[in-house]
């Protein structure tokens, strides 16, 4: 029988601040036999998702830390080679967590497989049918209960989860839907492609609340917060009564090397009884409540109401090139990497 061979990528040393090359090692070696209850993936393609930054610290962010000298777990799309998980038979097509790597070994309960691939285009089970487009229809239904008539606020207006936000705001009712962003390209992006009535330029204003101001003159209802810092501290100080913040993301102190400032008006809080909380999609995962917004998101792909972009780079060896592409701005929609052909 012959032995299968894997590239992957391992991580060696705790980042600080921005990763670098030095941070990971290139390996070539014999891809493992998956154990009990465990299946082999032959990775087609991976995600660049911000939070492999937080799980590469020794904390681990929200998830356990990649242990050094381990391959860097990523979310991964591609077929099941080897199975010992009746559940997912060999051919099934998956998406779950794998690593940066042309083959992923792990638990079967890692994985779900991919439904209906025949019906929708293959990079789309790592966006809107993914857990981006899960974590946007969650975080916006569920946790900040958004109804219709609702003026609704979404920072990383164009990225992976913001451009679908927007979206599934625009298609139940939302009265207006403003984002943030950065540089005049990805403002227009967001009005013509994914449907804003408005783009802030964060780049382009010295004062962000003024601006939230003047597109929101009676504050936010909903604000989806992909980004933090500062531009966090101007949302609160644009509060409609009862408002709710829903915490995707921050990836603007991802590479901090100091601690990061809170804001220091949380009292507005308060003054507008409003409430800001994170959440998780995977405490949703497998529930009922998964099924709800796979179907309604499937629809509304199938109907043609709902777009996405994607960002395809060719190449495992290029990787931690392009995963810092993330935190530079220099991608055009979701990220992701070609490891193989299906």
């Amino acid at each position: 029988m012959s032995i299968l061979t894997t590239r992957e990528w391992l991580l060696v040393k705790r980042p600080v601040g921005i990763p670098q090359r030095s941070d990971y090692e290139y390996r070539e070696g014999p891809v493992r036999e998956p154990g009990e209850g465990e299946i082999m993936v032959r990775v087609l393609y991976t995600a660049m998702d911000p939070a492999i930054r937080g799980w590469m610290d020794a904390g681990g962010n929200y998830f356990t830390p990649i242990p050094l000298g381990a391959p860097v777990t990523a979310v991964v799309l591609g077929p099941v080679v080897k199975s010992n998980d009746p559940n997912l038979p060999v051919g099934t097509m998956v998406s779950g967590l794998g690593s940066w790597s042309d083959y992923a070994v792990g638990p079967g309960y890692f994985f779900s497989p991919v439904v209906e691939p025949d019906q929708h285009e293959l990079v789309s089970f790592l966006h809107p049918l993914g857990p981006v487009g899960l974590t946007a229809y969650y975080g916006l239904f569920d946790r900040a209960g958004m109804k219709a008539g609702d003026a609704v606020l979404i920072s990383g207006a164009t990225g992976g989860v913001g451009s679908l936000v927007a979206q599934m705001a625009r298609l139940r009712g939302a009265s207006k839907i403003v984002g943030i962003a950065g540089g005049p390209t990805k403002c227009k992006q967001a009005i013509e492609l994914f449907g804003y009535d408005a783009c802030i330029d964060y780049r382009a204003e010295s004062d962000l609340s003024a601006a939230m101001a003047r597109e929101l003159p009676n504050g936010f209802d909903v604000f989806f917060e992909n980004v933090g810092g500062k531009i966090l501290e101007a949302a609160l100080d644009n509060m409609a009564k009862n408002a709710r913040t829903v915490v995707c993301g921050m990836i603007s102190g991802y590479n901090a090397t100091e601690k990061q400032p809170g804001p220091g008006n949380m009292w507005n809080l308060l003054v507008k009884t409003a409430r800001i909380e994170g959440f998780l999609v995977a405490d949703c995962l497998g529930t009922p409540l998964a099924e709800e917004m796979y179907t309604a998101i499937s629809g509304w792909l199938k109907e043609g109401k709902l777009a996405y972009k994607v960002d395809v780079r060719e190449g495992l060896e290029h990787i931690p090139d392009t995963f810092n592409l993330l935190f530079s701005g220099q991608h055009d929609g979701k990220l992701l990497v070609k490891v193989a052909d299906a």
